[in-house]
């Protein structure tokens, strides 16, 4: 079967990384996803990814902390995983550099879109940190933001749900997946896809998102165009 996309951006949520613990880094749990990752990454699609932050922290949270100063915080935890899900990477013998949007050269390598590209044309998984390298900004319009700029077909938002309910199917037993949905609907709805301006920037620049869980083999099913999850087009 052939690839349905050829260059796609993974968001990854801080909490996925800590697997069963709710905090922190969990190695196995790490090692598992990318196992999955390294699946479509042998079918010779180019990957970016943008990890979360909110295993270590969540600036919103941090009560009366000046929220620069918090969001700040936030961005340092994102390399913490973008590191983690690196060496799990490297580990199974994939190729990866990670970028981050603030200067940190003893630990990676500052993000330049060029170069980024350059990385994914000769077949190495690029991993960006730090979210936009501004406050205010989620890690979700970071992914959007990057994968614009990488020029990704779509972007893939691995979470623990098999696609996009009309309400929390965790607590709603009555709850309804969507099988596609148009952007204007997710933003005059709020439903829980991605930030209200990462979806406003797929939606005006037509890039879809693409939400499913990270059972086995997903990312797989995901690159080659198979029918899972929910995708958000315009």
């Amino acid at each position: 079967m052939a690839m349905k996309y050829k260059r796609v951006l993974i968001k990854l949520s801080g909490e996925a990384l800590a697997g069963d613990k709710a905090f922190g880094l969990d190695y196995p749990t790490i090692l598992e996803i990318c196992k999955n990752i390294k699946s479509a990454y042998d079918l010779g699609a180019e990957i970016g990814i943008v990890v979360g932050g909110g295993n270590f922290w969540r600036g919103r949270t941090s009560g009366d902390m000046e929220r620069t100063r918090a969001d700040q915080i936030g961005m340092l935890a994102t390399v913490m995983n973008a590191l983690s899900v690196a060496d799990a990477l490297e580990h199974l013998g994939v190729e990866v550099r990670v970028q981050t949007a603030l200067q940190m050269n003893q630990v990676a390598e500052m993000y330049i879109r060029n170069k980024a590209t350059r990385h994914l044309e000769k077949g190495r998984v690029v991993i960006f940190a730090c979210g936009t390298g501004n406050p205010y900004f989620s890690t979700d319009t970071a992914a959007a933001l990057r994968a614009l700029e990488i020029n990704a077909e779509v972007i893939f938002k691995a979470t623990m749900v098999d696609g996009v309910y009309d309400k929390d199917p965790k607590k709603y037993d009555d709850a309804v997946k969507y099988d596609t949905l148009t952007f204007t609907k997710v933003l005059n709805d709020q439903l829980n896809v991605m930030d209200m301006t990462a979806a406003t920037m797929c939606r005006d620049n037509k890039l879809p998102i693409l939400v499913f869980d990270m059972a086995e083999g997903n990312f797989v099913k995901a690159i080659n165009g198979e029918k899972i999850g929910t995708l958000v087009t315009e």
